[in-house]
C-alpha cells in the first residue's frame, strides 16, 4: 500500500514462467487476490505473454488459454492501460534472440474507473536487458 498524489494504491507485482503462464495469472488473479483488487490497484510485471496480436511481432493468434484471461481481465474490469493509451501501437518489451522475435509481455493492468488518474504511459527502451520499463 501507498499513495500517489495523495490517492491511497495497491501495487501488485506479479511474475509468471514461460510454461503456463494465463492460466498461472488467471489463478492469481481470480482465486488468490480478487478480493484484494479495487479500483486503486495496479498489477504490474512480466506475465510472459502478450495479452493481444498486436503484441507480437510474429502475428500469430492468441491461445485459448490467454483469450479466457483476457474474459477474466475484462469481468474484473481490469484493461492493460498501454493498450488503452495506445490501442494501436506496435512497441515491445521483449526480445527473444533464440526466436527472432518481439512482444509486449510486460504489463500494467489497472481499473476501468481509475484510467482518468494516468496522463501518458510509455515503453522506455533499455539496451542492459531483453526487456523494457513501461512509465506510467
Amino acid at each position: 500500500m501507498g499513495a500517489v498524489q495523495q490517492d491511497e494504491i495497491t501495487l501488485v507485482n506479479l511474475y509468471t514462467s514461460n510454461i503456463g503462464s494465463p492460466k498461472y495469472i488467471k489463478k492469481k488473479l481470480l482465486e488468490e487476490i480478487k478480493g484484494e483488487i479495487g479500483s486503486n490497484t495496479i498489477i504490474v510485471g512480466d506475465f510472459n505473454t502478450p495479452l493481444s496480436p498486436l503484441e507480437k511481432s510474429s502475428k500469430q493468434k492468441i491461445s485459448k488459454e490467454t483469450s479466457i484471461l483476457n474474459d477474466s481481465l475484462d469481468q474484473m474490469e481490469l484493461i492493460d492501460i498501454f493498450r488503452t493509451f495506445h490501442p494501436k501501437a506496435t512497441e515491445y518489451t521483449f526480445f527473444s534472440s533464440a526466436h527472432g522475435s518481439f512482444s509486449k509481455i510486460d504489463h500494467i493492468l489497472g481499473h476501468r474507473q481509475s484510467l482518468f488518474k494516468f496522463k501518458k504511459i510509455e515503453i522506455i527502451s533499455s539496451i542492459f536487458s531483453d526487456h523494457n520499463g513501461i512509465k506510467l
